[in-house]
C-alpha cells in the first residue's frame, strides 16, 4: 500500500509537471524537456557504463543532447534556420576526435554507445519541438495530445491486461504485457482520439483516431525495445530519480519511437 500511494503522487507530479510545461508556453515547454531530455541521456549512458565496457564522458554525451535539442527547438519555431545545427554536427566530430587522446581500451564500443545514444535518446526527445510546431505556430493542443495518448494507452493497457490478460504479447522481452491489455489500451486512447477531437481541429476525427493508433503501436515497441536493453543488462529500472517509478527513461520509453512516427504521419496528412 505504501508504495501504491508513491507511486501514485510521483505519477500524479509527474504528470502536472508535464502539462504545465506543455501549456504555459513554448519556452516553458522548452526547458523542462530540455531537462527531462538530458536526464534520460545521462541514466542510458550511466547505464552502459556500469554494465558494459564502455567508458563514456558523461559531460560531452550530455553537451551534445542538450545541443540537439536546442538547435531543433529553435529550427522548429523558426527562430533559426538548418545553420542553427552545425554547432551541433561540430561538436558530434569533436567527441569522435577526443576519443583519439583519451586512449581508452574500447574506443569503438566508445563511440558505437555515444552515437545510439544521440539515435536512440536525443534525436526523439529534440523531435517533440517539430511535433509542437508542425503548423508554424506553438501547438499546446497537439502536443498535450500525444503524451494524453500515451497516458491513457497505458492506463487501460494496465487495468485490462490486469483483469483479462492471457495471451503474452511478448513473454520473452515482457511477460507481463498481454494482447489483452493491448488491444484494452487501444480503445481508451481511441476514446481520448474522440475527446480531442471535439475540442480541436486540428486534425479532423479519423486523423485523430490515426494519431492514436500510431503512438500506440510505435509506442508499444518503444516500450518494448527499452525493456529488451534493460533484460539484456540485468537491471530492472533505468534510474531511481522517480519513487516508485524508477528513471527518466523509464516513464518516457514510449517516446523513443512514436515520435519519429508521429512526425512522418502529421507531414503525410497535413502537407501532402
Amino acid at each position: 500500500m505504501k508504495n501504491l500511494i508513491q507511486r501514485t503522487i510521483t505519477g500524479l507530479l509527474f504528470i502536472l509537471v508535464v502539462i504545465a510545461a506543455i501549456v504555459v508556453s513554448e519556452f516553458s515547454f522548452a526547458a523542462v524537456f530540455l531537462i527531462i531530455s538530458t536526464l534520460a541521456l545521462i541514466e542510458f549512458h550511466r547505464l552502459m557504463k556500469t554494465h558494459l565496457d564502455v567508458q563514456l564522458n558523461l559531460w560531452l554525451t550530455s553537451i551534445a543532447g542538450m545541443l540537439l535539442f536546442v538547435a531543433m527547438f529553435l529550427f522548429a519555431s523558426s527562430q533559426m534556420d538548418y545553420r542553427v545545427f552545425a554547432l551541433y554536427f561540430i561538436f558530434l566530430c569533436l567527441v569522435f576526435i577526443v576519443e583519439l587522446y583519451r586512449k581508452k581500451e574500447n574506443p569503438i564500443m566508445n563511440w558505437a554507445i555515444f552515437s545510439l545514444g544521440q539515435l536512440y535518446i536525443a534525436l526523439p526527445f529534440s523531435l517533440l519541438s517539430a511535433i509542437a510546431y508542425v503548423q508554424a505556430d506553438y501547438n499546446s493542443v497537439l502536443l498535450l495530445a500525444f503524451f494524453v495518448s500515451i497516458w491513457v494507452y497505458d492506463t487501460g493497457a494496465y487495468v485490462v491486461g490486469v483483469a483479462f490478460g492471457k495471451h503474452r504479447l511478448f513473454e520473452r522481452i515482457s511477460p507481463k504485457k498481454s494482447w489483452e491489455g493491448f488491444f484494452g489500451g487501444l480503445l481508451f486512447s481511441l476514446v481520448s482520439a474522440y475527446v480531442f477531437s471535439m475540442v480541436d481541429t486540428t486534425l479532423s476525427l479519423y486523423q485523430w483516431i490515426g494519431f492514436s493508433v500510431i503512438i500506440v503501436i510505435f509506442g508499444t515497441f518503444g516500450d518494448l525495445s527499452e525493456s529488451l536493453l534493460k533484460r539484456s543488462i540485468g537491471v530492472k529500472d533505468s534510474g531511481k530519480i522517480l519513487p516508485g517509478h524508477g528513471g527518466v527513461l523509464d516513464r518516457f520509453d514510449s517516446i523513443l519511437f512514436s515520435t519519429i512516427a508521429i512526425i512522418v504521419y502529421l507531414q503525410l496528412i497535413m502537407f501532402n
